[in-house]
């Protein structure tokens, strides 16, 4: 009877690689499982320690919040009927915000504040403000801040572009009203989307100047009386009235006050502050609202502009990340890899539906589009945390 033939065995180098192998998986599992603990433990600690808002039909349940300065979590609740926003502003400036709260949702906002007293919209603006006092806290040290050298290059880049981004949106509007005053709809339609291109390329820091964001942007949901409502102004009310009603009847007074508007917020860019922990908090928010698809994805409603509108915008995020981006690839080189994956994404996204006729887009392109902003705007909280760019 001959002998069974023996099984060769394995090359010891084999072994030792994959021993090697299953070692490095263990430790990566090992280190996942404790950053997804911690991560959950901050999730609860933030719960525990948070303040709680509701916002109703009226106003915000409570109206009038005291704080500590320093770190503080929010969470906002939508208790009334339609989807709404929360913002902490400081003056005509947004400090934070949180958009497109669905009704009956909550979402968490964190922030960093620092004592004096703030107001706080409440859903739509035209419910009255809530007032937020921030105390002093008694163990508060120096907070971290950027170093703002780091910085110079990319802040004066970006004030030269949204100065030409101001002029070219003032030129826009004001060709734009003429025709809406001149009763021609045919070529007030064909100039509205430079117009809303122009003002959407901006966007990121339109919470400096945010009397003048919702005079010029502001759409018919953020009122009591949706389109009937008497502040229903600038762009959005001269886009209903041409696309929705197909008339310009009534809209001189209107076209004149965005053109006005176009005006001041030229001079306003002008003498405008801007600061790094704003651009990129005004990226954020950019990036939740187009991250948030509906009846009004976009800011186009009713022209129905999806694909143009949405790649304004994020032409203007996209401005925003690639000048800061030397800076940030010295401190956070992995998350800055995942952003450059997230716009390259979303880029290729967009590209791909302008192959296509239509600038109107299906409902699952809107969701598409939605879930990738999605990702980027996680990721680039994650920036800002990591750089500490909370303002």
């Amino acid at each position: 009877m001959s002998a069974n033939p023996q099984t060769p065995a394995l090359p010891r180098a084999a072994v030792r690689a994959g021993l090697a192998v299953s070692i490095a998986l263990l430790l990566a599992a090992g280190a996942a499982f404790t950053y997804a603990t911690q991560v959950a433990q901050k999730g609860r600690r933030d719960a525990a320690s948070a303040t709680t808002v509701a916002i109703t039909g009226k106003s915000c349940e409570p109206n009038a919040l005291t704080v500590q300065a320093g770190r503080h979590v929010f969470q906002i609740e939508n208790r009334s009927d339609r989807a709404v926003e929360w913002e902490i502003l400081d003056g005509v400036m947004v400090l934070e915000e949180r958009e497109n709260i669905a009704p009956g949702f909550t979402q968490t906002l964190a922030t960093r504040l620092e004592p004096g007293d703030y107001a706080i919209t409440c859903g739509l603006l035209s419910n009255p403000r809530g007032t937020l006092h921030v105390l002093p806290a008694a163990d508060a040290g120096a907070t971290r801040k950027p170093d703002l050298a780091a910085y110079i290059g990319a802040l004066a880049e970006y004030k030269v572009f949204l100065s030409t981004q101001a002029d070219a949106f003032e030129t826009a509007a004001a060709a734009f009203a003429g025709a809406v005053k001149a009763g021609d709809v045919a070529s007030a339609k064909a100039l509205y989307p430079a117009a809303e291109a122009g003002y959407a390329h901006m966007a990121p820091v339109s919470p400096l100047f945010s009397d003048l964001d919702a005079a010029i942007d502001a759409r018919a949901e953020a009122f009591g009386q949706s389109e009937a409502d008497p502040g229903f102004g600038g762009l959005h009310r001269l886009e209903y009235g041409l696309f929705e009603q197909g008339s310009t009847n009534g809209l001189a007074p209107v076209a004149d006050k965005l053109r006005s508007d176009a005006a001041s917020l030229k001079a306003r860019i002008h003498d405008l502050r801007i600061m790094p922990e704003s651009m990129v908090s005004g990226s954020g928010a950019i990036l939740q609202r187009l991250a948030a698809p509906g009846p009004g994805f976009g800011d186009s409603p009713y022209a129905h502009g999806d694909l143009t509108s949405f790649e304004a915008a994020f032409a203007g995020v996209r401005k925003v990340f690639d000048l800061l981006r030397p800076i940030a690839v010295r401190t956070a080189p992995d998350i800055v890899a995942a952003l450059d994956r997230d716009f390259t994404v979303l880029g290729d996204m967009i590209a791909t539906r302008r192959t296509e006729a239509s600038d109107a887009l299906p409902d699952s392109a809107k969701a598409g589009l939605g879930k990738a902003a999605t990702v980027l705007a996680a990721d680039l909280s994650r920036l800002r945390e990591t750089m500490d760019l909370t303002q």
